[in-house]
């Protein structure tokens, strides 16, 4: 039996070890192959990442811009083109200046009382409706009201649509029964259309039953024909008595407008002793044309725009005071 000395333990040990290399030469192939491809999916992932802008940021402290919510960008275009189309009616109905826009109505309305003096007996213990001249405000805002309906100038409706005028109208069955679709047209521009008598009779020469008839009367032809009872009434020349108050509350009219101010093609008149505008004055004109008047009713609204504008006034709504 042969000792095995510690020269035969490594001349066996390189035998063993030269038997073995092709082995382990394979497996380290096997090792490195499968390391360059794990490094390959590295770099792949971090090429990726590095592409995926999702994952880049700025300095610390600092945000990506963001682009403004789309409803804000439509807000603001829309809110230049109307303003680009107010200029653009200015300028064709020969304004001197584009009209002022109204603030918003009150959140809270103001409490309408008869103007002192225009009471009648039993005014506030009957809950009459109040005459009134002027709408309690402090804004710079008058109200435009028109009366009657005998022109019917298809110019004035596109002029006062194009200019985003407001206005409130009291109609006289004898003077619409000609067209009634002229004033449909007014009310789906969202124009109140409001009451003015059958006939425009001086109703305190009448019995209380003929001011009724006058009245409620108006009031069947505003349903029948608009769809609704005003209620708004006027007395006509801005004349009336007990009688006619008590008439239109049991018609179903709340208040009774009349004005501060009337305005002609020509001229002004004023009922107050200054001779001027004041913030929530109501102002009276009428359908009115060549016939009656050395103009048109769009040079009438171009006087009365021209007007109040150079002094700092825009027209309100009447009814979103009421």
């Amino acid at each position: 039996m042969q000792a095995v000395v510690q020269n035969d333990k490594i001349r066996a040990s390189r035998r063993v070890s030269r038997a073995s290399r092709p082995a382990l030469r394979g497996v380290f192939r096997r090792r490195a192959a499968a390391a360059t491809a794990v490094l390959a999916v590295a770099a792949l992932a971090g090429g990726c990442a590095q592409d995926d802008s999702s994952d880049v940021r700025g300095a610390a402290g600092q945000q990506a811009p963001k682009a403004p919510p789309a409803r804000e960008v439509d807000g603001a275009a829309k809110a230049r083109e109307a303003r680009a189309a107010l200029v653009a009616a200015a300028k064709r109905w020969n304004l001197e200046k584009v009209p002022l826009a109204a603030p918003a109505p009150p959140g809270k309305k103001p409490e309408i009382k008869a103007r002192e003096g225009f009471e009648v007996d039993g005014q506030e213990e009957d809950a009459l409706p109040p005459v009134f001249t002027t709408v309690p405000t402090k804004e710079k805002i008058v109200f435009l009201t028109i009366d009657d309906g005998a022109e019917k100038d298809p110019a004035f409706l596109r002029m006062m649509s194009e200019l985003k005028i407001p206005y409130t109208v009291f109609l006289t069955d004898d003077e619409i029964g000609d067209d009634y679709g002229y004033f449909k047209k007014m009310q789906a521009r969202g124009i109140t259309l409001n009451n003015h008598t059958l006939s425009h009779p001086y109703l305190p020469g009448l019995s209380y039953e003929e001011q009724r008839r006058e009245i409620c009367g108006m009031q069947d032809v505003m349903e029948k024909h608009y769809g609704q009872r005003p209620a708004l009434f006027r007395p006509p020349y801005g004349n009336y008595n007990r009688d006619t108050l008590v008439a239109a509350k049991s018609c179903g009219i709340k208040y009774a407008p009349i004005w501060s101010e009337e305005v002609y093609v020509d001229h002004w008149e004023y009922r107050e002793w200054d001779q001027d505008l004041h913030p929530g004055d109501i102002v009276l004109t009428h359908f009115r044309g060549r016939n009656d008047w050395d103009g048109t009713m769009t040079d009438m609204v171009r006087r009365f725009l021209d007007r109040i504008t150079a002094d700092g006034y825009a027209v309100a709504r009447l009814e979103d005071y009421l």
